[in-house]
C-alpha cells in the first residue's frame, strides 16, 4: 500500500523539478547579456567613423550632445593627468573629432 504511495511522490516530485528546471532554463535563455560588450580590438592606422563610434560607444549618427557626454565619459576614466594611457586619450579625442566633423591634421603622433 505505501510502495504505490512513494511512487506517486516520486513521480510528482521529478515533474515539479523538471517544470522549475524548464522555466529557469526558459528565463535564461530570454535574459539579454548581463555585462556590456566594449569593442574588441586594436585600433586601425586610419580612424573612420565607424570605429569612432565603437571606441566612444555610441551611433555613427548619434548628436552632437550624446558624442559630447561619451567623451567626458570616457576622459573621466582615462585622462592621462589621472593616470591614464595617452595613446587612448588621443585616440578618443580623434574618435569625438571624427564623429563631430572636426578632423584635425590627420591621425596621432603615435
Amino acid at each position: 500500500m505505501t510502495t504505490p504511495l512513494v511512487a506517486g511522490l516520486a513521480v510528482g516530485a521529478a515533474a515539479y523539478g523538471a517544470r522549475a528546471a524548464l522555466q529557469a532554463f526558459n528565463a535564461w535563455k530570454t535574459a539579454g547579456p548581463r555585462m556590456r560588450q566594449f569593442y574588441k580590438g586594436g585600433f586601425q592606422s586610419e580612424m573612420t567613423r565607424r570605429e569612432a563610434a565603437l571606441i566612444l560607444g555610441v551611433r555613427e549618427s548619434a548628436p552632437e550632445e550624446k558624442v559630447k557626454e561619451a567623451h567626458r565619459r570616457i576622459m573621466i576614466a582615462n585622462h592621462p593627468d589621472a593616470g591614464g594611457s595617452s595613446f587612448i586619450a588621443a585616440k578618443v579625442n580623434e574618435a569625438k573629432d571624427m564623429l563631430l566633423g572636426k578632423k584635425r591634421g590627420g591621425g596621432t603622433i603615435f
